[in-house]
């Protein structure tokens, strides 16, 4: 079947009607079992009041997708596999996030997987997404701007662990304040949706319109005053989903610009960390850098606003560039 736009959005329409329908239920739930997210004391003040909402939202966002996506791909008789390796690094990351919520919110211990633990259950994912990827496409080239090809080879490989494992952290950063991982990274899939079709792969813009839909249906219930977070199983999945897409359009350099606020939130957290180590110094008020904002008096509405104008600007000249 020849696709167009009226049907991706059809696709972002049944997603995001999937996760609004399950999302009452996964708060309810919650809500009965006293399920909720510890505030840590360390965040803002006024972050305390936030304490007991429901998490673990990421779990309407999976089904969403899962369904959407791939039901679509078969209904659609498009091909299927590069559909089902995007979904499954989708769900590998949201496995992992949902362990280490698992740990926090219902075993109520707050640091969950340690780090190592996290990074090496990341790694294994990274891994069995750059065999999928190798058998599918070719690899070995990293695209970058205005249409230059740099081939790294063997490398490329390491560099698909990287960018795997470095986004899915960036998004879990991100993740901070009500409804701006949800909208940035809307802007974000939006994007690789119109990059894909400009590469006519709809197989591609189906997965990703299914993810733009699913964040929606979240954010009606995650924009502020937030009835429910989406946990590290959304923050991580939404980032792994990001990377794999850049690398499967073979527009790997892209996710700097439409990602930027992703980037800029963890070298937020490397400048901190490294200033107050070597000098003794913050240079943010705290970090990752949107609680810096909050810090300086912007409400978490300005936020949202602002870096998603900024995602917004970005990827569009992202789009030019390419």
């Amino acid at each position: 079947m020849k696709l167009n736009s009226l049907h991706l959005l059809l696709t972002a329409l049944i997603s995001g009607g999937l996760a609004a329908a399950f999302m009452p239920s996964v708060i309810r739930y919650f809500r009965k079992k006293q399920l909720g997210q510890t505030t840590r004391e360390e965040g803002p003040s006024w972050h305390q009041a936030k304490s007991g909402t429901p998490t673990m939202g990421g779990l309407s966002i999976l089904l969403a997708v899962a369904v959407a996506s791939l039901g679509l791909s078969l209904f659609f008789q498009l091909p299927v596999l590069l559909n089902a390796l995007l979904v499954f690094i989708f769900v590998v990351f949201a496995l992992i996030g949902f362990i280490d919520d698992y740990i926090k919110v219902v075993m109520k211990r707050n640091l969950g997987l340690t780090s190592l633990q996290k990074l090496l259950a990341q790694i294994a994912g990274a891994v069995l997404f750059y065999i999928g990827i190798s058998q599918l496409i070719p690899v070995g080239a990293v695209q970058l701007p205005f249409g230059i090809s740099l081939n790294i080879g063997l490398f490329y490989s390491l560099f698909v662990l990287f960018w795997l494992v470095g986004f899915s952290n960036a998004t879990n950063l991100t993740d901070g304040i009500d409804g701006l991982l949800a909208t940035t990274g809307m802007l974000a899939y939006i994007t690789y949706t119109v990059i894909a079709v400009r590469q006519g792969q709809w197989d591609v813009a189906l997965f990703t319109s299914a993810v733009t839909g699913a964040l929606f249906g979240f954010f009606l219930f995650n924009k502020k005053p937030a009835k429910i977070f989406m946990g590290d199983v959304g923050s991580l999945a939404l980032g792994a989903g990001l990377a794999g897409t850049s690398i499967v359009l073979n527009q790997e350099w892209t996710l700097l610009l439409i990602g930027l606020i992703f980037v800029f939130e963890t070298a937020s957290v490397m400048l901190q960390v490294g200033s107050f180590k070597l000098r003794g110094k913050r240079i943010f008020k705290m970090s990752p850098v949107h609680h810096h904002f909050e810090m300086s008096g912007w409400g978490e509405w300005k936020i949202v606003v602002v870096f998603s104008l900024v995602t917004l600007g970005a990827s569009a000249a992202a789009l030019i560039m390419i």
